[in-house]
């Protein structure tokens, strides 16, 4: 099938009432997971599984997103937060556990063993980043390459798949794809300065600013004038928005080498939310 009907798919899955009324969901990996489908439709081997490596990715990724939104420790004692949070381990072990249910009822046991070796690549990987973020060793550049690599691994399990024909090109595009996801959601979460706190922001800040400065970040109460104060001193909005049109314009060179107009037209369709969000009147720090 042509048509892209993966997240609705997934709402077989996802729509439980006792999920719904008791926890917040992560966002859908639609972008990703498109992305993975418009490649996968291209192939002539693997065009009729499309669907079905899309669905599988797609649970596995978003039960990796709800496992990430569970609190580090159960602190909150009322009894509708503890609910909550039991709720969203077990929604993640759930929506991680369909994927190994589709792909065996499927025999495809070669992409049961490829998914779950890049779970394990991605735990490792944010651990790693945990770790270093804890020990404050980490910079805005090695925040943004990190969270991208993150972001894009588990979809790299399919680049074997890809080597029909796109061998090279389906890493770099995700990549491309997943770093400027990456940036379009850092804009958002500055919007509050009391979402600065481990964004690409804070490290920018960290990594540049005086002494005093990185004291204020550490604060225990952190005084949200002063953050926001900080945020424009370093221009933080106007960095990220830069950034995010110059990731655009190389993602667009590189879907324009591709030699599949049809691919071209739906990468191209993808992109289309990144750029009506910059083409958007902003209101960015005084530079």
């Amino acid at each position: 099938m042509n048509s892209f009907r993966i997240p609705e798919m997934a709402k077989q899955y996802t729509e439980y009432d006792m999920i719904q009324n008791h926890t917040d969901l992560p966002e859908f990996p639609e972008l990703r997971t498109r992305l993975l489908f418009a490649f996968l439709s291209g192939s002539t081997k693997y065009h009729t599984s499309s669907e079905l490596y899309s669905l599988a990715a797609s649970l596995v990724q978003l039960g990796l997103d709800t496992h990430d939104q569970v609190t580090p420790s159960n602190e909150q004692k009322e009894k509708k937060a503890a609910r909550s949070r039991q709720l969203q381990v077990l929604a993640g072990d759930y929506f991680s556990s369909r994927f190994y249910h589709l792909l065996s009822q499927a025999g495809q046991i070669d992409m049961i063993k490829q998914l779950a070796g890049a779970i394990c690549d991605v735990n490792r990987m944010k651990m790693s980043l945990y770790t270093k973020m804890k020990q404050l060793k980490v910079t805005a550049e090695d925040y943004l390459h990190q969270t991208v690599e993150i972001k894009s691994q588990l979809f790299l399990a399919f680049s074997e798949v890809m080597a029909e024909v796109y061998d090279q090109t389906w890493p770099e595009i995700l990549q491309a794809y997943s770093k400027c996801e990456v940036l379009f959601e850092e804009i958002f979460r500055i919007e509050s300065a009391s979402n600065l706190h481990g964004s690409w922001g804070f490290w920018h800040i960290l990594q540049h600013g005086t002494k005093e400065e990185r004291k204020q970040l550490h604060a225990d109460e952190p005084d949200h004038a002063k953050i926001r104060t900080l945020m424009h001193k370093y221009h933080i909005s106007s960095l990220l928005y830069q950034m995010l049109e110059t990731h655009i314009k190389q993602l667009h060179n590189k879907i324009g080498q591709l030699d599949s107009d049809k691919l071209v037209s739906e990468l191209f369709h993808i992109a289309e939310p990144f750029l009506r969000f910059l083409s958007k009147p902003k209101v960015l720090e005084d530079i």
